[in-house]
């Protein structure tokens, strides 16, 4: 289920009352209110993570369920939010290659996964196609889109192999090429 268009405006308007308020003049205000959003945070982490703990407690049924929330696009951003998430930042980042990956071989691309360490991951993508940039950069797009759904808390994201491939030869490298050919030549005639 994707996530709803309202939750995401709700995910907005408290970006836009965060800057609102980073902006205020009073740094007392400003201080107290990020103090009480932290503090509300905190009840709500401790609170989320209590469940977890519970619904684990259950055994194997437990577990799968909390497996299950990790999937669930809503509560999985939650599970991200807070730290909790039961599936590790690399794991994800496998799982979202994993899901990308037909529509990737669908365009003649694959994706690597090189390595994920403190938040950071690096990718190689190969765009096997018609050697036109813009594939690879349509490849790279859909690997990002991937990657950042299902693993928001990515701190950076490298994808090598996007590069674009250099298809034509610029005048100003022919005219250099034919400078240097009439002056090699001119040596050679004695001219």
């Amino acid at each position: 289920m994707p996530v709803q268009p309202e939750f995401q405006q709700r995910l907005q308007s408290i970006e836009t009352l965060l800057g609102e308020i980073e902006s205020a003049a009073d740094p007392s205000l400003r201080s107290n209110v990020q103090e009480l959003v932290q503090t509300v945070m905190d009840l709500h982490g401790a609170g989320i993570e209590r469940m977890l703990e519970l619904i684990r407690a259950s055994g194997d049924a437990g577990e799968t369920m909390v497996q299950k929330l990790g999937r669930d696009e809503l509560v999985s951003s939650l599970l991200v939010l807070y730290g909790l998430h039961p599936v590790s930042l690399e794991g994800r980042v496998s799982q979202a290659l994993d899901k990308v990956g037909p529509k990737l071989r669908a365009r003649e691309g694959d994706v690597e996964l090189l390595r994920v360490e403190e938040g950071a991951v690096r990718l190689r993508l190969h765009a096997n196609g018609h050697g036109c940039g813009s594939t690879a950069e349509a490849l790279k797009e859909m690997v990002e889109e991937a990657i950042y759904q299902t693993a928001p808390d990515v701190t950076s994201l490298i994808i090598e192999g996007t590069e674009p491939k250099q298809s034509f030869v610029p005048l100003t490298m022919l005219q250099d090429s034919m400078v240097r050919d009439t002056l090699a030549a001119a040596e050679k005639g004695g001219v």
